[in-house]
């Protein structure tokens, strides 16, 4: 079973830090505890409660075949979700959000296609048939493709959650998954708007050790759905 950390852990992971007082959105006033030194302290207990809730969430969905797609383009969170989302098994996308991802899935499946197929050409040696310069720009274009969606590779549908880093800065992604009713799991530090968030996590979302220790729980929590029946495991899933 997946532990709750303790709230000495939390500190020293940095998850308790929020941003400037001018920055908070006021619908995170809840999770906050006090204000240090002009900046936000959020309210680690809240934290806990919110993180029990989010990795029951993500453990139900793997428990039922689902997937979860890990989201963080921010730079020190793409090492940290690759890590993660490798760990358990599920797509993740780290650079460039592709608009349409899940309000128009099927043109994204194309561009996936179209990765999956050149890479098997060139696995299978059918590339050779081309001039060197031909197969430098099939190159090109795969590496391109591999940073487009090369982590969503093996996604075939519509995942059944989300998990983003940092909901601010993936306000795309926010609104296509509010759209398309995808629950969103998140980090949220002071400045966002949890409004739309089926499980928010009040969390520093900038930290690196805040970032990693909240992400790896849930890497683990889906890993412990994966073994599990889905008899087992319920909780109810909220749309937002």
């Amino acid at each position: 079973m997946t532990n709750i950390p303790d709230l000495l852990t939390m500190l020293k992971s940095g998850v308790h830090f929020g941003h400037q007082l001018s920055k908070r959105h006021p619908k995170m006033k809840p999770f906050i505890f006090m204000s240090k030194n002009g900046f936000h302290i959020i309210d680690l207990e809240q934290t806990q409660v919110k993180l029990s809730e989010a990795l029951d969430f993500v453990k139900t969905i793997a428990a039922n075949g689902g997937t979860v797609l890990f989201l963080g383009t921010k730079k020190q969170a793409q090492p940290i979700i690759i890590k993660a989302a490798k760990a358990c098994g599920m797509p993740y996308i780290t650079e460039r959000w592709l608009g349409g991802t899940l309000t128009n899935f099927a043109a994204i499946s194309k561009v996936i296609n179209k990765y999956r197929r050149l890479k098997e050409q060139k696995v299978k040696g059918e590339l050779a048939k081309y001039t060197k310069k031909e197969q430098l720009e099939f190159d090109k274009e795969t590496s391109k493709l591999e940073k487009m969606v090369g982590g969503i590779q093996e996604l075939n549908k519509i995942p059944e959650a989300i998990f983003i880093c940092d909901v601010k800065r993936e306000k795309t992604a926010v609104s296509e998954a509010s759209r398309k009713n995808v629950p969103i799991v998140a980090l949220c530090d002071t400045n966002a708007n949890p409004t739309n968030i089926a499980y928010p996590i009040p969390a520093n979302d900038d930290a690196i050790k805040s970032i990693e220790l909240i992400t790896m729980l849930v890497a683990e929590a889906i890993t412990e759905g994966k073994s599990q029946s889905p008899s087992k495991v319920t909780v109810d899933i909220k749309k937002k």
